[in-house]
């Protein structure tokens, strides 16, 4: 049964900033989820109230399973995986990189490197494998980062402004992976953009985040 995550009316305030008032939605399919908004709206607040690593003021973030509530715990958060913009590349090979996340799960080794292998492969970064992961270009340490995600198997995998600052050709890459795991089912994928042509290439839903809430685009 695919995970379902369900946001009831959230609130997240900073100082000086009401930055979410009242979301409300459900992620209950399989597919991609795209939100939109202009940069500083609180797309970013919002993804990392969904992947628990912040908590809302107000209002519930619930993950279920055969419509059972599950506990946030750490079986739960292995179950989710959040890449952020830039994300925190290892000073270690690309191999290492992508291998981390598969060890602390406890991974059998031969499993781990069949894998990383296959998941390098689909990612375009074969041939990067021993390369430390710090000389990587731009593009390619965006591509890491998410192969990084994806290579743990998650049934719900956010993807902040997943090609922001990327150049074209790498984007194109992206997307093109981005439509490559939709293809493959089994995956829901909730991401942000403020790009609304990428939105419409991408996703089988698409929101907005207006005025703190979460609003539907309604298709043309």
């Amino acid at each position: 049964m695919a995970l379902v995550l369900k946001v009831e009316d959230i609130w997240k305030a900073y100082p000086g900033s009401d930055v979410l008032r009242g979301c409300d939605v459900s992620f209950d399919r399989l597919g991609v989820y795209v939100l939109m908004g202009p940069n500083g709206c609180g797309k970013s607040t919002f993804l990392r109230l969904c992947a628990l690593l912040e908590e809302p003021d107000r209002g519930k973030i619930n993950y279920l399973s055969d419509g059972q509530n599950l506990a946030k715990d750490v079986a739960l958060k292995r179950r989710i995986t959040l890449v952020l913009p830039k994300a925190g590349i290892f000073n270690s090979s690309v191999f290492g990189n992508m291998a981390y996340g598969l060890k602390v799960r406890g991974v059998k080794r031969s499993e781990v490197a069949e894998r990383v292998d296959r998941c390098l492969e689909l990612f375009g970064l074969a041939g990067k494998k021993e390369q430390n992961a710090l000389t990587l270009s731009s593009g390619e340490g965006q591509r890491l980062s998410i192969a990084r995600a994806v290579v743990t198997g998650p049934e719900i995998l956010f993807l902040d402004e997943p090609t922001a600052s990327v150049d074209q050709k790498n984007s194109e890459m992206i997307e093109d992976l981005i439509l490559g795991m939709k293809r493959q089912g089994g995956l829901t994928v909730v991401m942000t953009t403020h790009d609304a042509s990428q939105a419409a290439r991408l996703a089988d839903v698409r929101l907005m985040l207006r005025e703190g809430r979460v609003v539907p685009v309604l298709q043309a």
